[in-house]
């Protein structure tokens, strides 16, 4: 007999993920792909690489959510739930509620407010523009001339910090050249930068209760986490693997089907 799998299909709008998971809710296998211009061709491969590490076939998985900004172009999903849905559920696989859920995104962040029971509370999201989201970062980094993956070791190894007045990512990398040209250490820019991304997301919503962080952003830069834990009483946590927490979520969704 086959054994019951479930499956995730997160499609946001830089990166698409994928997650299966047995009856028992354990991971077994995920992957992680960039979303680029095609999103059905984005999920099918994302899906596939997760089957192959998962080491099952398509046939073993009864059922498959999608969810996240082009969640419509999973072809082979059985289903659908949105982000917001999503995030929520896959922290609280790992935290119980109450709790906060801050998902920084590649274009976008959300806070979420689950109560005791999980059921949400509140739901805050950044629409002004991409400051304070991974495109920021990305953009910011341009400017640098710094590979991506570098930016978390810089900003963890600064001895200070370089404040950052403007809320606009093109005003934002104006007045980085112009400290560049001041002569500031580069690691004290980058500081000042991740700074920059906790205080938009701080002014979008009070923290309270378990604070849990997810999404590609706070897997890739996990010192964001020390700067947002200096502005609240709250206990910070990151799930494992933060950037599929959605894709679990889905999966979750999925195996309650």
């Amino acid at each position: 007999m086959s054994h019951r799998y479930a499956g995730g299909v997160d499609v946001g709008s830089v990166t698409t993920k994928a997650v299966v998971i047995d009856g028992e809710r354990n991971i077994r296998g995920y992957s992680v792909l960039y979303s680029a211009t095609d999103f059905q061709g984005a999920s099918d491969k994302a899906w596939s690489e997760c089957l192959n590490r998962a080491e099952i076939v398509p046939e073993d998985v009864t059922s498959i959510t999608a969810t996240g900004y082009g969640r419509n172009s999973v072809s082979f999903a059985t289903g659908s739930v949105t982000e917001i849905s999503c995030h929520g559920r896959g922290c609280l696989h790992f935290f119980p509620g109450p709790i906060t859920v801050i998902d920084i995104g590649g274009q976008d962040n959300k806070i979420i407010k689950l109560d005791e029971n999980g059921r949400r509370v509140s739901f805050k999201m950044n629409r002004k523009c991409a400051a304070g989201t991974g495109a920021f970062l990305e953009e910011m980094a341009l400017r640098l001339r710094l590979p991506l993956e570098q930016l978390n070791r810089l900003a963890r190894e600064a001895d200070g910090e370089v404040t950052l007045g403007s809320y606009c990512t093109v005003f934002s990398a104006t007045e980085v050249l112009e400290k560049i040209k001041q002569g500031h250490p580069v690691e004290r820019i980058v500081r000042g930068l991740f700074h920059s991304v906790v205080k938009r997301v701080l002014e979008m919503d009070t923290l309270t209760d378990t604070v849990v962080l997810t999404g590609g952003v706070i897997e890739h830069n996990p010192f964001l986490a020390e700067i947002i834990k200096e502005h609240t009483r709250c206990p910070i946590r990151i799930p494992p693997h933060p950037q599929v927490t959605g894709a679990l979520g889905a999966a979750l969704y999925a195996l309650d089907r």
